[in-house]
């Protein structure tokens, strides 16, 4: 018989959801190459046709969208896979374009479920192994839209990956007495299958707004398979700052956002350091304009 490999100390063992195609499908692929141990999951019952045989590889169904006991039960059988869960990549996700006043509370409910309260759901069924053992990393998928809010017609995408960024943060500061560690990725646009190709929300249009639906309907429809970003890319670089090789590899940081050899903030693209610099150097500029005025609330000295 022959006996199949088992993880030891020197590897890590990834869980990684939304990995049929994507950033997800790329993570996969490099923690495989670099001899790691992957459970790729996604909502499909069977994994794409193309699923590599490696003995290191299993895929299992993972859907983010079902119950909180679901998932708690779908994560149970993940860990006794090989035992443990090292690194759980948060990369299922939806992008649901559509206008804030045609889509409403109802086409926010369904952007919010898939990318912020299935990933918590998620999240939260991984963690209680993680603090057993003391060990783990988090890797929250948010976007340069989290920063670049001014995009007609992904409002709702913006607003969920804006509350991925400060789910990451505050869980950060929850698990850090636990040597867990978080990493809040924040990608541009990457030529991916899948989400640039849902279709522009028209199911209230409203005829105030048809010039500009249609305007950004066709803006979206353009930029499919001309984005600049490599997904192979990104997903090295991200594998390389979980597992402290590459380009992480010894790197001393000098910025007060990163812990001793491990940064919370990863931006991938030039794109997204463009909308970050950006929306960063606004709300700068506010403060030292007004700066008198926003300090002027506090009570009248007496």
């Amino acid at each position: 018989m022959i006996q199949e490999p088992q993880p030891t100390d020197s590897h890590k063992v990834w869980l990684i959801t939304g990995a049929s195609s994507g950033l997800g499908q790329r993570l996969v692929n490099s923690a495989v190459n670099r001899g790691d141990f992957v459970i790729s999951t996604s909502r499909s019952p069977r994994p794409p046709t193309d699923f590599s045989q490696s003995p290191r590889l299993v895929y299992r169904q993972l859907d983010a969208d079902s119950s909180t006991d679901e998932i708690k039960k779908r994560v149970e059988e993940c860990i006794t896979i090989w035992g443990r869960i090292d690194v759980l990549v948060n990369s299922a996700g939806t992008v649901l374009p559509g206008l804030l006043e045609e889509g409403g509370s109802a086409l926010l409910r369904r952007q919010m479920q898939t990318d912020v309260f299935g990933m918590l759901n998620v999240t939260n069924a991984v963690l209680p192994h993680m603090r057993e053992r003391m060990s783990g990393t988090l890797v929250m998928c948010s976007s340069r839209s989290s920063w670049r809010t001014d995009v007609p017609g992904l409002g709702f995408y913006a607003t969920s990956k804006i509350a991925v960024r400060t789910l990451g943060e505050g869980l950060a500061v929850e698990l850090e007495s636990f040597n867990i560690r978080v990493l809040i990725t924040e990608a541009g646009a990457f030529r991916t299958e899948g989400m640039p190709t849902t279709p522009f929300y028209k199911k209230n249009p409203i005829p105030a707004y048809d010039a500009l639906r249609a305007d950004w309907e066709h803006t979206f429809a353009s930029q499919s398979g001309t984005q600049r970003g490599d997904p192979e890319k990104a997903a090295e670089i991200m594998v390389d700052a979980v597992r402290g090789e590459g380009w992480a590899e010894g790197r001393e940081w000098s910025t007060k956002s990163c812990e001793p050899g491990w940064p919370m903030y990863l931006p991938l693209g030039p794109d997204a350091e463009v909308a970050i610099r950006q929306k960063c150097e606004q709300v700068l500029e506010t403060c030292d304009e007004l700066g008198d005025v926003i300090r002027s609330t506090d009570f009248d000295k007496e």
